[in-house]
């Protein structure tokens, strides 16, 4: 059985692409077979992992308007256990198409299940909004995990997105599951991240997960050298924050 976990927040700039890049990569260093979905236009997990989108024949575009399976457009990344199935901009367009096509929320569901990749762990990072795409993500998943950004701003329009799970829960997906809430971007000098932190306590009781995301220079840096925190600087704080992160959400799936 393959686990399919979605990383959305339809707030941008949240960490949610670094947590999926980064969570695909140590999924992969501990032994699982990790494919990573960029379902995202802008495509920031594709160059985040230095793959030159200029020289892709085929993406999820293709994919999503069934003129090509998953399994022809993966590639390899250079880590053991870890694919990516990129994208572009024109995903962006693709989603207009699809808004009158048949079976619109539920194409990149079937494009997993026709898969014969045998992955352990698919991870889609979704777009930072509630959009076709970002159902489709939804529709597909078995875990929804929600980075939320330890700041002022941080729980506004979640409980659009909470709503949303639920219509999908009761109509295409019903097992979908919260998987949990990783605070990221959290900065110990100051008390605003403390309550923060606190306050998605209060509102996601039980599953918040303990790793927290630290504001970390070289977290920032890795993407522009197409690589994943571990590979760029496995020392750094998150880089440790990400592997423990890891850890957890393994023993939360049972994987």
């Amino acid at each position: 059985m393959t686990t399919v976990i979605t990383v959305t927040n339809q707030k941008g700039g949240v960490g949610k692409t670094t947590t999926a890049v980064n969570l695909s990569y140590y999924l992969s260093k501990l032994g699982k077979k990790t494919l990573l979905i960029d379902f995202d236009p802008q495509g920031n997990a594709t160059s985040g992992l230095g793959v030159d989108k200029q020289a892709l024949q085929l993406t999820m575009a293709d994919v999503a308007m069934e003129q090509a399976t998953l399994d022809q457009i993966v590639i390899a990344t250079k880590y053991n256990n870890f694919f990516l199935a990129p994208t572009i901009p024109d995903l962006a367009n693709t989603e207009v198409q699809l808004a009158q096509a048949e079976r619109r929320f539920s194409r990149l569901k079937q494009a997993i299940e026709a898969s014969t990749g045998a992955y352990d762990v698919v991870v889609i990072d979704s777009p930072p909004s509630l959009s076709l795409l970002t159902v489709n993500g939804l529709v597909a998943a078995n875990y929804v995990l929600l980075p939320v950004q330890a700041e002022f701003y941080a729980l506004e329009g979640l409980g659009q997105l909470l709503e949303t799970m639920k219509l999908i829960r009761k109509g295409m997906n019903p097992t979908l599951e919260l998987l949990g809430v990783l605070p990221t971007m959290m900065d110990s000098r100051t008390t605003l991240s403390g309550q923060v932190h606190e306050e998605i306590k209060k509102h996601f009781p039980g599953k918040v997960f303990a790793a927290v995301i630290p504001r970390n220079i070289r977290l920032a840096e890795a993407p522009s050298h197409g690589l994943p925190i571990g590979a760029y600087d496995r020392f750094s704080k998150g880089a440790r924050a990400y592997k423990a992160f890891t850890k957890e959400v393994i023993n939360r799936v049972g994987l």
